[in-house]
């Protein structure tokens, strides 16, 4: 059977990352976390005390990291070298800063490059903001998660909890509404629908009941 690519984007804790990991392991497809790959520069900017803002030496710092996606027991793992930076690239540090980094022309076109190599046989599931527009513009399969503020906020904050983490939902709404005016508000691959993407709104839908509508949308491309 053909193996598809599968681009799944929206703004942050619109569920993309967990949907990705359950449909891709319903396929028998790889999973690709491209937010995890811009945390990952983001977490290594910050250690090295790389100005944010300046694209030049985020450039040069993208090309001396070996970045690595690897499966695990319990998700993804995510490793900078032989380095495991899987719980590192979550903290709320790294979170609020990874817009500054991501919206640096010469890391987009660093890693966008390792993406489609990674994605270029197909049967992939990957999900980010500019996949559909930029990364895969021709995925079989494009699909735009949204949630409202309330709702991804309280997402993140159950998720913050269960990791042991202090968490304010009124502080993460906040972030997450600011995250989202830079995000779309970005010069370089802002996060915006694609024309030919399914839009579908996770606010009040199950993990499973989203699962099994991705997977409806991918049987009919298959047809």
């Amino acid at each position: 059977m053909k193996k598809i690519q599968i681009a799944l984007d929206g703004p942050a804790g619109a569920g993309k990352s967990t949907i990705a990991k359950q449909l891709a392991s319903k396929l028998g497809y790889v999973y690709i976390d491209t937010g995890a790959m811009y945390r990952a520069v983001t977490l290594s900017a910050l250690e090295s005390e790389v100005d944010l803002e300046d694209g030049e030496e985020l450039g040069k710092l993208v090309k001396t990291l070996a970045i690595r996606l690897t499966p695990g027991e319990n998700g993804q793992r995510v490793f900078i070298g032989e380095r495991e930076v899987t719980e590192a690239i979550r903290s709320s540090e790294v979170t609020n800063n990874v817009s500054f980094v991501a919206r640096q022309k010469q890391v987009r076109d660093a890693l966008v490059a390792l993406q489609r190599s990674v994605a270029s046989e197909g049967g992939v599931v990957m999900d980010g903001r500019d996949i559909g527009t930029v990364v895969l513009p021709d995925a079989e399969l494009k699909v735009y998660m949204d949630a409202t503020v309330e709702e991804r906020a309280g997402r993140r904050h159950r998720e913050n909890i269960a990791r042991g983490m202090e968490s304010d939902l009124q502080a993460l709404q906040a972030e997450i509404a600011l995250r989202d005016k830079r995000d779309s508000e970005r010069e370089v691959s802002p996060l915006s629908q694609a024309a030919d993407a399914v839009y579908l709104d996770t606010t009040h839908l199950t993990i499973d009941e989203v699962v099994d509508q991705l997977n409806a949308l991918v049987n009919g491309v298959l047809q």
